[in-house]
């Protein structure tokens, strides 16, 4: 048993000391995924309902209002509800883009989708689209969304990087993408700031406003479509700290 230790206790402290040039050897790379994009350095939480909170709750910090009124959205526009669950901001999107806007409610869960197509149908939001997406791709028509939304659900994404490279495909020029989260561990169902700012860069994304919202619902991220995307290869993922 000794020697086991003692030869454990070897192997670590080469893997930690520096090479014959006298440099340090870095740490290694996070894995790569399918398409060669970056694994998250943290956490990803399970996806463990199709409701955030209860809707009353959500109503008295008029969670909604705020994200139509910090992305600016406006009757005639595309929204994007990435991550829809139950819809309960679909269902309040609809009426902010009017008889001439749509609001695609995509989500990788199609039970979820299946319940709020039913409710769209029963209240006439005939500006509804579903769209049963990926977990790496929100499967949306290209260059057709003039904002996305995706709120307490980022930290559920097993593939961000790859998330946002391809959801950039389906952002008209000059589009932005609302993130409402708590300012938490993702393993806790929330997202640090700084990181999410990250991840987002990482991609191409440029971030235009970050603020608490009102409420208590977390707060509010906008970053802008990318002009142009890194090849998923040469995205390197951000750290997470601590």
């Amino acid at each position: 048993m000794r020697v086991r230790l003692a030869l454990l206790t070897a192997l670590g402290l080469a893997a930690c000391s520096p090479s014959s040039s006298g440099q340090t050897v870095p740490a290694p790379e996070p894995a790569r995924l399918e398409g060669g994009f970056p694994a998250p350095d943290r956490p990803v939480a399970g996806i463990v309902a199709p409701e955030w909170s209860s809707g009353p709750d959500r109503d008295a910090a008029d969670e909604s209002g705020q994200l139509i009124r910090g992305l600016e959205i406006a009757p005639g526009m595309a929204v994007a509800d990435i991550g829809a669950g139950s819809g309960y901001h679909t269902l309040r999107l609809s009426p902010a883009v009017g008889p001439k806007g749509v609001v695609y409610a995509e989500d990788i869960v199609e039970a979820y989708i299946s319940g709020l197509r039913r409710e769209a149908e029963r209240r006439g939001m005939t500006n509804i689209r579903i769209v049963v997406g990926e977990a790496d791709d929100p499967k949306l028509p290209p260059r057709s969304i003039d904002r996305a939304v995706l709120v307490h659900m980022y930290h559920e994404i097993e593939s961000p990087y790859a998330l946002l490279w391809n959801l950039a495909t389906a952002l008209k020029p000059g589009a932005r993408v609302g993130v409402i989260d708590l300012d938490r561990a993702p393993g806790a169902h929330g997202m640090p700031p700084a990181l999410l700012k990250c991840e987002f860069e990482a991609v191409g994304y440029r971030q235009l406003s970050h603020r608490s919202m009102a409420g208590g619902v977390g707060y509010l991220s906008v970053f802008e479509a990318p002009t142009s995307r890194p090849r998923p290869s040469e995205i390197k993922a951000c750290r997470a700290s601590g």
